[in-house]
C-alpha cells in the first residue's frame, strides 16, 4: 500500500497540472472534457476543489464556450459534466442538432461517440427537459445497432453495451470507473492517466478488502449461523458492496463498515417479517421496537426472535458508542425512529399477508414496498403483468427526473448530503435493474462485485 501511495503522490501533481493549466483558446472547454475523463476513470475525488473551481469559472463563460460548437460529443459531455455537478445549464444547447423538420438530424447516427454521449446526457433530464426526451428516444434507437453492427471500435462497443445496461449517472461510481478503465485501455489513451487510474483503483480495492475483513469478523462473532432464523439471507459481502454506492472513496472506511452493519440490520428485519414470523410474534416484535425494549410477550417468543431483537439493539448501542466522540447523538436517534417506522410497515405487511389482503397500489407504495407492487397494481387497475411493469417503469423514469431536478434546484444543503442522496438512488438502480440483485446476487451483481473486489488491473 505504501509503495502505491508514493506513486500516487508522484502522479497526482502531474495530472493536476494538466487539468489546471490547459492552454489555448478553448482551454476551459478542454478542462471540462478532462473532468469528464477524470470522473469516468474514478479519479475525480483527488481533485474535487479544483473541479468546482473550474466549473464555477466555466459557468460564467458557458454561452461563449458553446457558441458555434457543433460537435455532438463535446456539447453532450459539457452538458453532462455541468449537470452532474449540480449546475442547471439549459438543455436548449441540443437544438442545434435538429433539422428543419424539428427532429434530430439523421446524419448524426453515424457518430457513435456522439450518440453515446447524447444518450448519457439525456439521462440527466428533468421534468421540463422535453428536448432530452426526444434525444433519449433518438439515441436509444441507434445505439444497439451501433454496438452490434461491427462498425464501432472495440472500446466503443464495450462502452455502449455497458451504458445500455445502466447509464453512468445511475451506476455506482466505482463500478462505472472499472468499466471505463477497461474500455479506455483499448483505445488511444493518456498513459499517465491510465496508470494513475489503475494505481488509484488498486489502493481503493485494498482498502475495501481491509474493510470487508473487519465486517466479516464482526459478522462471524455475532454468530448468525447458530442464532439467526434458517431463512435469513447470508449477505455480508452484498451488504458491503451496496454501501460502496454511498462511500466509494478510500477515506470513508469507518462509514462503510457502519453502514454494512446497518444493512445487515435491515436485511434481518426484512427476512424476519416477510418469511417466517407468525402474527403474534410480529406484533410482539413491533411492540418491542416501539418501546425500544422487550415487551411482556417477548419472553415467550422463540429464541431466534429474541436474537433478532437483541442483535439490533446491540448494534445500535455500538453505533452510539462509535459516534459519541463526534457528539452526534441525533443521527442515532433519528435512525432509530426510521427503524421504528420500517418495523411498523413490515408489521402491516405481515397482517395483510396473513389476512390474504391485497392492498391498493397507493397504500402499498406509501409503506415503502416496491418489490411486489406489480401484483397490487394489476389487481387495482385490472391490467396484465406486462402493462403493470410498463407503468411502473414510467413511474421510475418520472422519479429519476424528479431526483435530477431536486439535485439541480436544492439550495442550502451540503453537496456531500446531495451526493449521498444520489448515491442511494444509484445503489437501488444497480441492485434492482431487472432483477433482485441482493436476494439473488448470481449473475450481474456477482459480476459487479467480482470486478470491484477481485479483479486485478495489470499495472
Amino acid at each position: 500500500m505504501d509503495a502505491l501511495m508514493k506513486e500516487i503522490d508522484v502522479l497526482k501533481p502531474e495530472v493536476k497540472n494538466t487539468l489546471m493549466f490547459s492552454q489555448g483558446i478553448d482551454s476551459t472547454k478542454k478542462r471540462i472534457l478532462m473532468i469528464y475523463l477524470l470522473r469516468s476513470l474514478g479519479l475525480a475525488y483527488h481533485f474535487e476543489e479544483e473541479i468546482y473551481e473550474i466549473l464555477e469559472e466555466g459557468l460564467e463563460k458557458i454561452e461563449e464556450m458553446m457558441a458555434g460548437e457543433d460537435d455532438l460529443y463535446t456539447v453532450s459531455i459539457i452538458f453532462w459534466v455541468f449537470r452532474s455537478y449540480g449546475h442547471n445549464i439549459s438543455s436548449d444547447v441540443f437544438r442545434r442538432f435538429k433539422g428543419m423538420d424539428g427532429n434530430f438530424r439523421e446524419s448524426l447516427k453515424g457518430d457513435a461517440k456522439g450518440i453515446l454521449s447524447l444518450y448519457e446526457a439525456a439521462h440527466l433530464r428533468t421534468t421540463t427537459d422535453h428536448i432530452l426526451e426526444e434525444a433519449l428516444s433518438f439515441a436509444s434507437s441507434h445505439l444497439e445497432s451501433l454496438a452490434t453492427g461491427g462498425t464501432c471500435p472495440t472500446h466503443l462497443s464495450m462502452r455502449i453495451r455497458n451504458v445500455l445496461t445502466l447509464p453512468q449517472c445511475w451506476k455506482m461510481a466505482i463500478v462505472a470507473a472499472v468499466e471505463y478503465v477497461s474500455s479506455y485501455e483499448q483505445k488511444d489513451h493518456d498513459e499517465m492517466l491510465l496508470k494513475f487510474a489503475k494505481i488509484s483503483f488498486k489502493v481503493v480495492q485494498l482498502q475495501y478488502l481491509q474493510d470487508l475483513e473487519i465486517a466479516t469478523k464482526w459478522y462471524k462473532e455475532v454468530d448468525f449461523a447458530s442464532n439467526s432464523p434458517p431463512f435469513f439471507r447470508d449477505r455480508i459481502v452484498e451488504s458491503y458492496f451496496v454501501v460502496l454506492a454511498m462511500f466509494s472513496e478510500p477515506q470513508f472506511s469507518r462509514q462503510r463498515i457502519m453502514f454494512t452493519k446497518f444493512f445487515t440490520v435491515l436485511a434481518i428485519l426484512d427476512d424476519t417479517f416477510n418469511r417466517y414470523v407468525s402474527l403474534p410474534e410480529a406484533e410482539s416484535l413491533a411492540n418491542s421496537f416501539k418501546r425500544w425494549a422487550p415487551d411482556h410477550a417477548m419472553d415467550q417468543q422463540p429464541d431466534y426472535l429474541k436474537f433478532v431483537f437483541n442483535f439490533i439493539l446491540d448494534t445500535f448501542q455500538e453505533f452510539g458508542k462509535e459516534l459519541r466522540p463526534a457528539r452526534t447523538p441525533y443521527s442515532v436517534k433519528a435512525t432509530i425512529e426510521e427503524v421504528r417506522t420500517l418495523v411498523k410497515a413490515n408489521f402491516d405487511l405481515t397482517k395483510w399477508a396473513q389476512a390474504a389482503h391485497v392492498p391498493s397500489f397507493e397504500e402499498y407504495i406509501w409503506r415503502g414496498y416496491v418489490t411486489n407492487a406489480v401484483n397490487c397494481y394489476m389487481k387495482q387497475y385490472g391490467v396484465t403483468k406486462q402493462e403493470a411493469v410498463r407503468e411502473l417503469h414510467i413511474m421510475v423514469e418520472d422519479a429519476d427526473k424528479t431526483i435530477n431536478e431536486e439535485l439541480l434546484t436544492t439550495i442550502g444543503v451540503s453537496r456531500l448530503v446531495l451526493k449521498a442522496a444520489m448515491s442511494i438512488a444509484q445503489m437501488i438502480a444497480i441492485s434492482y435493474n431487472g432483477y433482485e440483485g441482493f436476494t439473488h446476487p448470481e449473475g450481474k451483481t456477482k459480476e459487479y462485485m467480482t470486478s470491484i473486489l477481485v479483479h486485478q488491473f495489470r499495472l
